[in-house]
């Protein structure tokens, strides 16, 4: 049965400590889709966003994409200051990663092996750090499968005892308010998800 992952969200939220933020590690895929991701969670967490993406090619659009991350972090209003934890840029281990699955479809197996590649060093992460919960801005965009990554997330917060904040970001018009927030930030929106297998011949609109 279909799950609603926003509601589970929100019961979670309901059940925190009165006057408590707990700390969250959220994996973030861009600026834009972690706009209205850090305005839907920083009343309720302290966040740190993990700038984790090996998946993102090439280097250059990488760094693009990094920047705008730290551009948005830096202009938002929250109730609390976000920090952000930078990688070091690991094409290889995406490439070492999907090796065999270069044919598989948009939305197939090889994004699933780059879903849990990202959301695998969020988790490790978080419990090295000592977090409370870890997260990914993934489920705001139309083209992520909400139910397959609130699963691995679940799975992998279950092997590292750090639990995953179960949510779907989509819902309640989050992906509107992220274009609206990338426009109102001038933020740079990017027309593929970040491998090369997925960027578009036709590079006329932004997918994100």
């Amino acid at each position: 049965m279909k799950q609603n992952y926003q509601k589970q969200m929100d019961a979670v939220v309901a059940s925190l400590p009165q006057g408590e933020r707990p700390r969250l590690l959220l994996q973030s895929c861009c600026g834009p889709c972690s706009s209205y991701v850090l305005e839907a969670l920083t009343p309720y967490f302290r966040v740190t966003v993990l700038y984790y993406n090996p998946n993102i090619q090439p280097r250059a659009e990488y760094d693009l994409r990094l920047e705008n991350q730290r551009k948005i972090i830096a202009a938002l209003p929250t109730p609390s200051e976000v920090d952000i934890l930078e990688c070091d840029y690991d094409g290889e281990k995406y490439d070492a990663a999907v090796k065999g699955l270069e044919a598989e479809p948009e939305g197939g197996a090889r994004c699933t092996v780059c879903f849990r590649l990202r959301l695998e060093e969020t988790a490790k992460r978080a419990s090295e750090l000592g977090y409370d919960f870890f997260c990914t801005t993934l489920t705001v965009s139309p083209h992520k499968d909400a139910e397959r990554l609130n699963q691995i997330g679940r799975a992998l917060g279950e092997r590292y005892g750090v639990p995953f904040l179960p949510s779907d970001f989509k819902k309640r018009e989050g992906y509107k308010r992220s274009i609206q927030l990338s426009k109102e930030y001038d933020l740079y929106r990017q027309d593929y998800c970040g491998c090369l297998f997925s960027k578009p011949v036709d590079n006329s609109a932004a997918i994100v």
